[in-house]
């Protein structure tokens, strides 16, 4: 499995990466290949301000639905318009293609409470 360095993990499976005080966050490589073939992301919350570890969407995956959580406090100012046509780029390419949302944070100072990649890995047991 694939777990970049240069980012940080949620004990929840999401992934981010911080520029300046935006970050985009995915899934995990682990947690697409948990859910299995995905086939459709369910978004709502563009404009919203959503909380820590509030549901901002749900991933459906061929036998299961999944709530996303929010890995820090912000705005979410994006979401990806390619996986609506391609929900299965978060399988092949879940830290490029695959991105889910882009977020202006509220409270930079939550992201030292994110995981490191070793950490994340420690979680998993990989």
């Amino acid at each position: 499995m694939n777990f970049p360095a240069e980012l940080k993990y949620t004990k929840d499976h999401e992934w981010v990466k911080i520029t300046g005080n935006e970050a985009l966050v995915g899934i995990t490589d682990f947690a697409q290949k948990e859910l299995g073939d995905i086939v459709y992301i369910d978004v709502n919350t563009i404009g919203e301000t959503v909380e820590k570890e509030a549901v901002f969407g749900t991933i459906e995956a061929v036998k299961t639905v999944s709530d996303l959580f929010m890995p820090l406090s912000g705005e979410v100012l994006e979401v990806n318009k390619d996986i609506d046509s391609a929900p299965e780029s978060v399988n092949t390419d879940p830290y490029g293609k695959g991105w889910l949302i882009k977020i202006k944070m509220s409270d930079a100072s939550q992201a030292s409470e994110l995981l490191s990649v070793e950490d994340y890995k420690k979680l998993i047991g990989a």
